[in-house]
């Protein structure tokens, strides 16, 4: 309940025949009043007796803009979040039945609710506040910029709270408003808001094309760039192991500042294809985020999916072939898990080899690592009569694949040669 002094004011202020400059300043004076002598409950109480006033049907639209305006002003520099939120909904209600008489104002209390909302931490209520604010306006104008800067104000805020699928909607709104700014701040924060919801739907090469891009922007601080390369780092190593992954892992490797990022150690193993053991996974995975946590369908964490399928390849380095029993105790897992983990990798081409189920061994094929080739017979787990001449095979496989590399080096002086010597 607002103070008797302030109600007294207010009614006088009400019923008074003075002219509206005369009344717009008693109103002004009287709002500073408020705010410099009230604070907490008593605040927010006198702030929304004065709002009632104000926006009372005594008072002509003009004057309720103005003083509209002042109030707005007045709660920015209030730093209890608590009395601004109080104040700016009553504030959203009030004028809801005629927001197209104060859309300006609307849009500025909006704007000064979401600041509390962001600093009590409450992300969600403050995007849902900003999602009123209308882009289009017959009365104001509203460049590109403003409309760029607050759907992706909107974006950060729902991932702050890790609402991707909300930050997707928005973000998709602010890539067709992106090739009209040329405000370079505003598409890096859109890049970076691009590359954060990436990473939250473990689009993990995607995320760290993203993050490397930004981390050579020289707008940014220094510090920055190296964390976006820190982030860049670790959705490369959560990316599922196969030729593209390696591809980002060697781009990464060769940027000189790596070696200065805490991950570089197992950027480095996973780029050379060592095996990694689980007090390097374990303190890999101190660093990461929890939605990088989150485990899959098959009870695995993304990061020890990831690292078991890069030790799997790691050990296509190291054997010709090798039992299911022994995969497993090196990687981890039980046999079952290797096998099952083995057949996927083989099947999407990212595992050259095949599987003998007889002898429940694993032969790997050439270097190991997917390079195009497919299992003999088409299949991640072959009949068990491949086993019979799976050697042979694999001897006549490594000689296809050198005599393929030479038929191409051959092919490349040739054309060398025609171009010198047309």
């Amino acid at each position: 309940m607002a103070s008797p002094a302030i109600s007294e004011q207010l009614s006088r202020l009400q019923s008074s025949s003075e002219s509206a400059s005369t009344k717009a300043s008693g109103y002004a004076d009287l709002l500073q009043q408020i705010v410099k002598n009230k604070s907490g409950a008593q605040l927010t109480a006198d702030l929304k007796t004065f709002l009632d006033a104000i926006l009372g049907e005594s008072l002509g639209i003009i004057l309720s803009r103005e003083l509209l305006g002042h109030l707005v002003g007045a709660l920015g520099a209030i730093r209890d979040p608590e009395v601004v939120i109080a104040v700016g909904q009553h504030a959203l209600e009030l004028q809801q039945s005629r927001v197209v008489s104060f859309e300006e104002q609307d849009a500025s209390i909006r704007d000064t609710l979401a600041h509390a909302y962001e600093s009590s931490g409450d992300h969600s209520a403050a995007a849902k506040v900003l999602q009123g604010v209308p882009l289009e306006s017959s009365q104001r104008t509203i460049n590109n910029d403003y409309k760029l800067r607050l759907l992706i104000r909107i974006v950060r805020n729902y991932l702050e709270d890790d609402n991707t699928l909300d930050a997707d909607v928005y973000l998709n709104r602010a890539k067709a408003l992106l090739h009209l700014c040329d405000d370079r701040e505003l598409k890096l924060m859109y890049q970076l808001s691009h590359a954060r919801i990436l990473d939250a739907q473990r689009k993990f090469l995607d995320a760290s094309r993203e993050y490397h891009d930004l981390s050579f922007s020289a707008v940014v601080v220094d510090e920055e760039r190296m964390r976006a390369l820190s982030s860049a780092i670790k959705c490369t190593v959560l990316a599922p192991a196969g030729p593209q992954r390696s591809r980002f892992l060697a781009r990464l490797y060769k940027d000189e500042r790596a070696s200065q990022i805490p991950e570089y150690g197992i950027l480095e193993k996973m780029f050379l294809d060592r095996l990694i053991t689980p007090a390097e996974v374990e303190s890999f995975a101190s660093t990461l985020a929890e939605h990088q946590l989150a485990r899959t369908a098959d009870g695995l964490t993304v990061l020890e999916k990831a690292v078991t399928e890069h030790n799997l390849v790691g050990a296509s380095k190291v054997y010709e072939d090798i039992r299911f029993d022994e995969l497993g105790a090196l990687l981890g897992q039980s046999p079952q898990k290797a096998e099952d983990f083995a057949a996927q990798m083989i099947e999407q081409g990212r595992l050259t080899g095949w599987i003998d189920q007889v002898d429940s061994t694993i032969h790997f094929v050439g270097a190991g690592a997917a390079d195009g080739h497919a299992p003999p017979d088409g299949n991640a787990k072959t009949q068990p009569a491949w086993s019979n001449h799976g050697a042979a095979v694999s001897a006549l496989w490594k000689w296809d694949v050198g005599v393929q590399g030479l038929a191409l080096e051959v092919e490349k002086v040739s054309g060398a040669m025609m171009i010198e010597f047309p």
